[in-house]
């Protein structure tokens, strides 16, 4: 049997010897050490979240590697899903479930040219392909496209009368990207406050 050569990423030195250290005593992989990424057939990236660095990291693969790539992360939302299509990635892992048969599974799987994503992740990827659909048939009429999940999230909470501090604590944001993301929909959809914006998305059947 021959030998899947993996690298494995990660900012954290902590993650990294964490994920090495469970696929190492394996057979069915090989993992390589930083200066033998080249060789690599699959690359495993370990973040805590889909940030601009983790982002900017699985960009670089797609251009400069002929790897498949998997995300093994702590948190990961919509925008993550969105940031990870985008950057070719084919299989995520959450840290929470990455013990040594599921990372090696995943590296095979990879290996193999399949894509692998936790059932939930699958079902929020269909929705968003089915969203996208929906645009193409209809580019002029507003749809689920029209905002982020973060952002109807964000709506549909300020629909039930919470105010910034409370949604910031509910979504795990801080108050500032709250108030950020919200003043980012108003000025998208040239509406004028907030109840505007949650007037206009109800209306469209967007929230």
């Amino acid at each position: 049997m021959t030998r899947i050569p993996v690298a494995v990423y990660a900012e954290d030195p902590v993650l990294r010897t964490g994920v090495t250290h469970q696929l190492r005593p394996r057979p069915e992989v090989e993992v390589l050490d930083p200066r033998e990424h080249e060789r690599a057939q699959v690359s495993l990236v370990v973040v805590d979240e889909v940030d601009d660095a983790a982002a900017s990291l699985l960009r670089r693969l797609r251009r400069s590697s002929g790897t498949r790539t998997g995300v093994v992360v702590g948190r990961f939302d919509q925008d993550a899903l969105q940031t990870t299509i985008d950057c070719g990635v084919v299989a995520v892992v959450r840290r929470a479930e990455a013990d040594q048969d599921r990372l090696v599974a995943t590296a095979v799987a990879l290996a193999r040219g399949e894509a692998v994503l936790p059932g939930d992740l699958l079902g929020r990827l269909l929705d968003h392909v089915s969203r996208l659909q929906r645009g193409v048939l209809d580019p002029n009429g507003p749809t689920l496209s029209t905002l982020t999940t973060r952002e109807a999230d964000m709506l549909r909470l300020v629909s039930e009368g919470y105010d910034t501090a409370e949604i910031a604590t509910r979504m795990s944001f801080s108050e500032r990207t709250v108030k950020n993301v919200l003043h980012e929909v108003t000025t998208r959809l040239q509406l004028r406050n907030r109840a505007h914006a949650v007037g206009y998305v109800m209306r469209q059947g967007l929230i």
